[in-house]
């Protein structure tokens, strides 16, 4: 530090140290200023204009600074480029105290711990993951702040990845002298000490949080992984977020075992929730079954896809609401209608608590809370539902005595109703006398001066004033005192409007800070009944769940499966819930489906390209997956017996891993496949050894056949799309293997493709029909056919 530095030049520098990875955010008045190197990156990335300050005698620092009220505008531009920000607020007033005006960081903004509204997909959690490695597996804990979401696990390694593509985490934290396996996450990372993950440092800090004695109660004393990732969150949400902790009042220890394991191929490969085309949600499963109304629905049903059910009776249970929905239309219209009215609680809530809601957060929350009975009473026959939810009369009173209907912030002030407060009432009224003496004076005194032109003003350097222009200074009284000289006149005061500025000055003052307090003290009072708003915004998200699924149902023709422990999969007339949705009301042609392992355990499937295999393979796994989460599906008729994990191969992609062919990675892809299918697995597989020689291809596809079938502990129910007709001989000396085909018609030399799966195999791929269909110049398509005679009949001699 150069030496002659300023007071807050120091300030800051000592601020700054603490923490050095964040840009911080240093409030100074109206503003917050960046300093040196964080203010050219500010400068850089916020396109703000870069400019320097004096901190000393001869040193100049450079300087960029944004607007205090523009803060979320561009905290959002920062953290979403991964940046931690550092919110450095002043925390007395100037002339509350002798010497500089104290400043702290309240918050440290990071993309785990974002609580803005404005920097949050209102439909998708934000969550801080923490991550510890040890000879028993991984310890997992997640969290979003922002709804009290608290959950954490022990896992296998093979089972991390798929978790983490399910959680799409903001952040990760992890110990300092971790080695993580290359899971893409670099540049999600934040490293923390070592101690902080140690095991009984974290158990001390989970008790020392919930105030317990033991961990036995949440589930988790027995995995010490699962501990240490817990522990190691809750730190770090100390270190970072000021009076957000007291809002995890909950840890859940969960098992992926309870949930149908989906990798990430399997989720890109399905498209559930982006379309591999667009790379947005449109085209995507969630797009065609999101029908929720708020945003909590829209999450929970977004978790409920990543976390397919293997609970049957869990699973009834989901069925039996939707159906009632989906049987009464009346009440689900009614329910439906509603629920647009409802925000997002289990967010509203959390800010609230946490001390950071704005007046019109608790409008917000009144206005859904109101919503409750009116839902009670249309749910009244479903009674578990019901009875979930929880009417909050006594805060929806509270908020409806205490703030104003359309409030501005309490900077502005008028957000407190008239009535709540003697106090304020009073103030309000002493400053509303004062302003309208300050009016009568001015015409008073016009009327004494004889100055037609004399007005009382006021301004925030010199408070209240009389304006007199220069033509009539002769005509000012004695008893005015000078205050000001101006281009074009004076401005004076007298000790009367000395008197009353006092007065409006220390009425405004004191009502600005009453209404600040008589505003937290409300917030306070919600916050004390959180735990029910939070059990009826958990209500209100199956509420919506469920009704949303139940209008899927009735607008698009679903069904509900039957759901089996056996080992089948029986569909009747199924439909690809995406493809469907495309095309002319009627015009998917719908297929059936029958997988056991008992008997059809692996389907060969071939037929030519363009003809509706990838669609075939793709719906059977959406219907299998929408059935295990509870929903129900686009068939005549289902019975499905759960699976433990959907596989799929299909395709080349376009991000291979830097170094790999699409030939290795299709074979990675299917070594996991091999390695990991259970005889309760479903396996979709298409084109198989395209990407090598024909001889090698045809090899490894029929050697991969053999093993799903034949492999003791695999067996798992398959349906193989291929090119290779050879396959087809499978089924001759392989009992579970059956062959079908997509059917074509052939007219005239020209090919209709049915979309039809039937029984059998096909040994023609009409590759030539379809070049012609994509455009290929005549030439090249005539010059097709004659190679392709000439190799037929060269293999026929």
């Amino acid at each position: 530090m150069k030496e002659g530095s300023t007071p807050v030049r120091r300030q800051y520098l000592k601020i700054k140290r603490q923490y050095p990875q964040a840009i911080v955010f240093f409030r100074l008045g109206d503003f917050y200023e960046t300093f040196d190197e964080d203010a050219k990156l500010a400068s850089r990335e916020l396109e703000i204009v870069l400019t320097s300050r004096g901190m000393g005698k001869g040193h100049r620092v450079p300087m960029a600074g944004i607007p205090y009220h523009a803060l979320d505008n561009y905290l959002a531009r920062l953290i979403s480029r991964g940046y931690k920000v550092a919110i450095c607020e002043q925390v007395t007033k100037p002339g509350e105290t002798k010497g500089l005006v104290q400043r702290e960081v309240v918050r440290l903004v990071t993309p785990g711990t974002v609580v803005e509204p404005s920097l949050l997909d209102s439909k998708s959690n934000n969550y801080l993951v923490s991550l510890v490695w040890g000879e028993e597996g991984v310890g997992i804990a997640y969290v979003d702040i922002t709804t009290s979401e608290f959950a954490t696990a022990q896992l296998p390694p093979h089972r991390l990845i798929p978790e983490l593509e399910r959680l799409k985490p903001s952040e990760v934290i992890t110990a300092e002298s971790a080695e993580l396996p290359d899971l893409g996450l670099e540049a999600l990372l934040t490293r923390l000490d070592d101690y902080w993950f140690e095991t009984e440092v974290a158990r001390q800090t989970i008790l020392e949080h919930f105030g317990v004695a033991t961990l036995d109660g949440y589930g988790c004393s027995h995995l010490p992984l699962a501990v240490s990732a817990a522990g190691a969150i809750i730190h770090y949400i100390q270190e970072t977020q000021k009076g957000v902790l007291g809002q995890l009042n909950r840890l859940i220890t969960y098992s992926t075992d309870a949930f149908m394991a989906l990798d990430v191929q399997t989720q890109r490969n399905l498209e559930l929730f982006s379309s591999s085309r667009s790379g947005t949600a449109s085209g995507s499963l969630l797009s065609i079954i999101d029908l929720t109304r708020t945003a909590m629905g829209g999450r929970l049903l977004r978790r409920w896809l990543g976390q397919p059910l293997l609970d049957i009776k869990e699973l009834s249970k989901r069925q039996d609401a939707i159906a009632w929905f989906a049987e009464n239309t009346l009440p689900r219209h009614q329910v439906i209608s509603l629920l647009g009215d409802v925000a997002d609680i289990e967010r509203l809530i959390n800010r609230i608590k946490s001390g950071i809601a704005v007046p019109r957060e608790l409008i917000a929350l009144r206005r859904s809370l109101e919503v409750v009975p009116e839902l009670q009473k249309a749910l009244a026959p479903i009674s578990w539902l019901k009875d979930a939810l929880k009417a909050c009369p006594e805060v929806v009173d509270l908020i409806s005595q205490a703030i104003v209907e359309s409030p501005g912030t309490l900077d502005q002030g008028g957000v407190i109703k008239q009535g709540f407060s003697e106090e304020l009432d009073n103030l309000r009224l002493s400053s509303k006398n004062a302003r309208q003496y300050l009016a009568d004076l001015e015409r008073k005194e016009r009327e004494k001066t004889g100055i037609k032109s004399l007005k009382v003003g006021f301004n925030k350097v010199f408070g209240y004033y009389i304006e007199v222009s220069k033509p009539n200074l002769p005509q000012v009284p004695e008893d005015y005192i000078r205050k000001q000289t101006l281009v074009g006149g004076e401005r004076f005061f007298t000790p009367e409007l000395k008197e009353y500025e006092s007065l409006i000055l220390n009425a405004q003052d004191r009502t600005t800070e009453l209404e600040g307090q008589l505003f937290r003290r409300v917030c306070q009072q919600v916050g004390a009944e959180s735990e029910r708003i939070k059990a009826s915004a958990g209500a209100l998200a199956d509420i919506d769940a469920f009704s949303g699924l139940a209008e899927v149902a009735v607008r698009y023709s679903y069904i509900r499966p039957t759901l089996t422990t056996d080992n089948a999969i029986d569909i009747s007339d199924g439909r690809h819930p995406v493809v469907e949705r495309t095309l002319a009301d009627g015009s998917f042609v719908p297929n059936d489906s029958l997988l056991s392992n008992d008997d059809a355990q692996l389907i060969v499937l071939t037929g030519p390209n363009m003809s509706g295999k990838s669609t075939y393979l793709r719906q059977v796994a959406l219907i299998v997956l929408l059935a295990q989460i509870g929903g129900f599906v686009p068939a005549a008729a289902a019975t499905i017996g759960l699976v433990d994990r959907i596989f799929t191969r299909i395709g080349a992609r376009e991000d291979l891993p830097a170094g790999q062919s699409t030939f290795m990675v299709e074979m990675v892809e299917t070594a996991n496949i091999l390695n990991n299918a259970t005889p309760r697995s479903l396996i979709i597989l298409d084109e198989i050894g395209r990407g090598t020689s024909t001889y090698d291809g045809l090899s490894i596809a029929r050697a991969v056949a053999e093993y799903i079938h034949s492999y003791p502990k695999l067996g798992a129910k398959t349906l193989f799309a291929t090119h290779y007709h050879e396959l087809v001989e499978l089924a001759n000396f392989l009992p579970r293997v059956k062959n079908f085909n997509i059917a074509v018609a052939e007219d005239k030399g020209e090919v209709i493709f049915l979309y039809k799966i039937v029984p059998g195999g096909v040994d023609k791929s009409y590759g030539i029909h379809v070049a012609k269909l994509a455009g290929l110049p005549r030439s090249v398509v005539h010059r097709a056919q004659e190679v392709l005679t000439e190799l037929e009949d060269g293999s026929q001699q």
